[in-house]
């Protein structure tokens, strides 16, 4: 990543017809999605720090309660954006591709995942990244975004979402 926050090697749909196909799948396929996270960013840019990255707008809010994916719009905890940042891109692609039915399929789960079971990943030891959805968001978030684990901010370990642990597991600190 450069000093302005941008990626430091291109993202897959960085320039030309992939990232207008980036756009065009997004505001069509994934149009629900976006709308809600076009509205929040519209109630949050006079107020809150944004930036690009990608091809998404990170959008910094205070406090520490980690991030989210609105299509194109991310909105991230400025305690955590720098190691958060490529996970909530990641989810981004993954609404690329699922469009409508990223509501059930990521954003439920997901949603469900963060609220009601930190106690049990914490009992068990589990990464945050061992369900199945935050797994995929994160090896596709450093896929897209071309950003390596380290330099997406996650700590140097053995195995990486690409490459898990012999456990299976990705482990990194836990969130709240």
């Amino acid at each position: 990543m450069d000093k302005t926050g941008h990626c430091a090697r291109a993202p897959i749909a960085a320039a030309g017809w992939r990232r207008i196909l980036f756009y065009l799948l997004q505001f069509t396929w994934g149009l629900s999605v976006n709308l809600f996270g076009l509205l929040a960013f519209l109630c949050c840019r006079k107020h809150f720090r944004s930036e690009p990255f990608c091809n998404s707008i990170v959008t910094y809010l205070p406090g520490d309660r980690g991030g989210l994916s609105l299509g194109v719009f991310i909105f991230l905890s400025a305690h955590d954006a720098r190691r958060l940042r490529t996970h909530e891109y990641g989810h981004t692609v993954q609404c690329l591709f699922l469009g409508p039915l990223y509501w059930i399929i990521v954003m439920l789960p997901s949603a469900l995942w963060y609220h009601f079971f930190g106690a049990y990943r914490a009992k068990r030891q589990l990464s945050y990244d061992a369900f199945y959805c935050e797994h995929w968001a994160t090896a596709w978030g450093i896929r897209w975004s071309g950003q390596s684990p380290v330099t997406a901010g996650w700590p140097a370990q053995k195995g990486t979402p690409e490459k898990p642990a012999e456990t299976g597991q990705v482990r990194r600190p836990e969130e709240p």
